[in-house]
């Protein structure tokens, strides 16, 4: 594989604004109340007074070694060579969910398309096209630059000026936070 790209979530920005989970839906047509692509997750930490909140946008890991890929008997789970970015062959996919039970991160959804039912959840904007910048939709609607997509190297370099790390699995994801 040439070079592995990601996300890196920047925890100390987002504001669970959700304009990345809408610029997605909207890009990609998804109807509301359907599946999510993306995310955001919120986390707890402590007791009042001194509560801590934290806002992570989330979506497919593109893992290292994806459980996904493993658990198609299609082979409809592709993970490009030149990116690393896990996709979905809508050709191949039988919509048969062994990849929904083997993703660690709870990641597959799926959607009726063209009669069938197939899994559907983040390719970064590949099926679309990114924007000018090289960038999923999501990235470019972030109006606080908590989210970032690329190269993974310039990720963990941007996660740990932050104090932040990669997101821990046994399949090993493309994502870093802070």
């Amino acid at each position: 594989m040439a070079e592995q790209y990601g996300f890196y979530v920047d925890t100390s920005r987002c504001i669970k604004c959700w304009a990345c989970q809408v610029a997605c839906k909207q890009w990609h047509g998804i109807k509301a109340n359907t599946v999510a692509r993306r995310e955001v997750k919120e986390t707890v930490e402590g007791t009042f007074p001194n509560v801590k909140r934290k806002f992570e946008s989330l979506s497919c890991m593109h893992c290292e070694k994806p459980a996904c890929f493993g658990a198609c008997p299609q082979g409809a789970i592709e993970k490009r060579a030149d990116d690393g970015i896990v996709t979905v062959n809508l050709e191949k996919c039988i919509g048969d969910k062994s990849c929904a039970e083997a993703c660690p991160f709870d990641v597959p959804e799926f959607i009726e398309r063209d009669g069938k039912t197939v899994m559907d959840k983040c390719d970064t904007c590949l099926s679309i096209g990114r924007n000018e910048d090289g960038n999923p939709h999501c990235v470019a609607a972030c109006p606080l630059q908590a989210l970032h997509f690329g190269p993974l190297a310039e990720m963990a370099k941007l996660a740990a000026e932050k104090g932040g790390k990669q997101m821990e699995g046994e399949t090993v994801p493309s994502v870093y936070v802070s």
